[in-house]
């Protein structure tokens, strides 16, 4: 896959507004219905102009637009994401992840959509935006030894599962979430979480 190296300050924002211009028509249409046509007349390029960026063409750019979703789904997280050390850590984690779907203009992870559509028929593609999800869930597990090395959580706990879990149990709520068009299903996802740590937890609190 292409990258954005050597490109001049103008080729990047040129470049970023292809994948933004993009990932609006992906989250509307979904990856598979969304041509480069479509593309080039959202965003006013040429052919030549297209593949210059995204020289790969198609599975480019949707390499290109994972990473970029990734970027804003962990912008979205910070800084609670990475301190998550101790429960009004999770809280404040919590709120702000809600807040961010809460105000996305399609329902549900724009993430996990990509990589279900691509599974199976893009795999080298899904892949490359899979490993957003791998980076989630480290940082999920990281939160969750962190609370064990705090004394939060049970000495015996395992962090890589419980931060696989709690991934797990977000995505299946935001996934819900987009059937349904509605937060509810989110908000489910968010109190299993916190219901899932409290199982592991030395002192639940109330």
């Amino acid at each position: 896959m292409s990258t954005p190296e050597g490109l001049t300050r103008k080729g990047l924002a040129t470049r970023a507004r292809i994948v933004e211009a993009a990932a609006e028509l992906v989250l509307e249409r979904g990856v598979n219905a969304t041509t480069l046509e479509d593309i080039r007349a959202a965003t006013k390029t040429s052919r030549s102009q297209l593949f210059h960026y995204f020289p790969e063409g198609k599975p480019d750019l949707v390499s290109a637009l994972g990473q970029w979703q990734g970027a804003r789904v962990f912008d979205a997280q910070r800084p609670y994401l990475d301190e998550l050390d101790s429960w009004e850590s999770w809280q404040s984690w919590s709120q702000a992840i809600a807040a961010f779907y809460r105000e996305q203009p399609c329902w549900g992870c724009p993430i996990g959509s990509m990589v279900n559509e691509l599974i199976g028929s893009h795999d080298q593609v899904a892949v490359s935006i899979q490993n957003v999800w791998d980076e989630w869930q480290r940082l999920f597990q990281a939160g969750t030894e962190r609370m064990i090395a705090a004394g939060l959580l049970q000495a015996g706990t395992d962090g890589s599962r419980l931060g696989r879990s709690i991934l797990a149990i977000l995505q299946g709520g935001l996934l819900m979430t987009k059937t349904t068009r509605t937060e509810e299903p989110l908000l489910d996802a968010l109190d299993a979480i916190f219901l899932t740590l409290r199982a592991h937890a030395v002192d639940p609190p109330r």
